[in-house]
């Protein structure tokens, strides 16, 4: 049984700062590129990050410069260091393993990112 539990959300000001968690269970995580998306309301899901099994990082174009990802196989967990946070990165974060083309593991709750003044 996969599950991807997400944490670390909440509201900031803009140009604040948040870390993002994810702890994977059910699948061997060390062998899987693993990624951060977010959903806004109204709005398609959106690939922010991802991490090769290796260890390379790549960025959506919108958080390049601000964010970066990263992973700990020993612990399961993948991250996502947010900087520079601007209202229009407010959403809904998801992690999850993208297998091949089209192809996920279940979703999990996500975590709340509000950036307000």
């Amino acid at each position: 049984q996969v599950q991807l539990v997400e944490s670390g959300g909440g509201l900031v000001q803009p140009g604040g700062s948040l870390r993002l968690s994810c702890a994977a269970s059910g699948y061997i995580f060390s062998i899987y590129a693993m990624a951060w998306y977010r959903q806004a309301p109204g709005k398609q899901r959106e690939l922010v990050a991802s991490i090769t099994s290796g260890g390379s990082p790549s960025y959506g174009d919108s958080v390049k410069g601000r964010f970066t990802i990263s992973r700990d196989n020993a612990k399961n967990t993948v991250y996502l260091q947010m900087n520079s946070l601007k209202p229009e990165d407010t959403a809904v974060y998801y992690c999850n393993a993208p297998r091949s083309r089209g192809e996920y593991f279940n979703w999990g709750q996500g975590t709340q990112v509000t950036v307000s003044s």
